[in-house]
């Protein structure tokens, strides 16, 4: 019988294996393959002399592309395109969370008609970016629109240019980008110092005392000793014409997160809503202290996933301020230029690189947080 049993878990053990082989060779060609295939074309030249050409000349050229694309002259552009997609997932992330789970606490409280308010807060996610690009244009249209609302009140009709506006907030130095980037991580670093000294977690500490070092070491001392990133002075900043942009992801992602928000507040149980109206705690405190650290995990799922959102909003930015305004520009829409009507198929593939590696940055750490999570379990 113990034979028998052991035959039959080998059969099945091979036929699991044999079904899954095709879609790891998929996968490998389709996925890793084109993958690996993009990030060696991103070390060449392919586009520099014959781009469309049958059997096109590339030359190995190393990290040139990107070297190009931060410190470049010609490629302003794309560094205010990178700046303008941390605006867009900074704005669409905290906009979204907190639209989303306020609507969420309003269906949470059993309103009348939930099922009607649910599904008109939903609909905007059922649409594709092209459709809600098309109809937030018409709204935000300078003659009309969203502009039109003041001469209901009987005030003066608003000329403020949404998706076209060329001024910017926010101002810096593409000189001191590096400083910028390091001040926040140098603070996170020394909290978590902080946190594990307290913990008394030694390993860490070392990691993270040698981090917050080397942080500092660069922003005092370094900064004023390495010769500079470009140059001549090159100023960036918050560009006003993506805030019609932004207004219409969060509006059609808020639905989203409200969902998710709404499902993780009903999976609570009623006893914890008992337990705090007994110890008197309001509505307020029960929502902020006891609803929101329980339902942490949907706030890290909601934040992973809208933050992959924000980095592909090519369709909605063509849809509503087209392919060529500079001031509304994302790294994906720079690409697509480059690749595509430029034919500079290397340039293309580096920034394709450069959106794969932040990308990586969001999802990499949350797989790895969820697999620690499972085998904790």
């Amino acid at each position: 019988m113990p034979a028998t049993i052991s035959r039959i878990h080998k059969r099945d053990t091979i036929k699991s294996v044999l079904i899954v082989i095709p879609s790891i060779i998929l996968i490998g060609i389709f996925v890793y393959g084109f993958i690996g295939n993009t990030i060696y074309t991103s070390l060449t030249d392919w586009g520099t002399k014959a781009g469309l050409a049958l059997h096109p000349v590339k030359h190995f050229i190393g990290l040139s592309n990107y070297k190009s694309l931060f410190t470049g002259f010609i490629h302003g552009r794309f560094r205010q395109d990178l700046v303008n997609m941390v605006f867009y997932s900074i704005f669409l992330l905290t906009g979204t969370l907190l639209l989303g789970f306020f609507l969420a606490v309003l269906l949470d409280r059993s309103v009348k008609y939930e099922g009607f308010f649910r599904t008109v807060f939903l609909y905007p996610m059922s649409l594709s970016f092209i459709v809600t690009g098309t109809i937030w244009r018409w709204l935000l249209a300078p003659s009309g629109g969203v502009n039109l609302i003041p001469k209901l009140f009987g005030l003066p009709k608003s000329n403020f240019l949404w998706i076209s506006n060329r001024q910017a907030v926010l101002i810096f130095n593409w000189q001191n980008i590096i400083t910028i980037l390091l001040v926040p991580f140098a603070l996170i670093m020394i909290y978590l110092l902080i946190r594990n000294i307290l913990k008394r977690n030694r390993n860490k500490v070392i990691t993270y005392s040698i981090l917050s070092l080397l942080s500092f070491l660069y922003i005092f001392v370094l900064k004023n000793i390495l010769p500079p990133i470009l140059p001549f002075k090159e100023l960036h900043g918050f560009k006003l014409a993506t805030i019609g942009i932004i207004i219409a992801a969060i509006w059609q992602y808020s639905g989203y997160t409200m969902a998710l928000y709404l499902a993780g507040l009903r999976g609570l149980p009623a006893s914890i809503r008992e337990a705090s109206k007994i110890d008197g705690a309001t509505e307020f405190q029960y929502y902020i202290k006891i609803a929101i650290p329980n339902i942490r995990p949907i706030t890290l799922s909601a934040v992973i996933i809208l933050s992959h959102i924000s980095l592909k909003m090519f369709d909605l930015i063509y849809a509503m301020a087209g392919a060529d305004n500079i001031n509304t520009g994302h790294p994906s829409i720079n690409m697509y230029l480059t690749t595509f009507r430029a034919n500079q198929f290397a340039m293309g593939a580096a920034m394709a690189v450069i959106l794969f590696i932040i990308a990586a940055l969001f999802i990499i750490p949350y797989m790895l947080h969820s697999h620690r999570e499972r085998q904790g379990k």
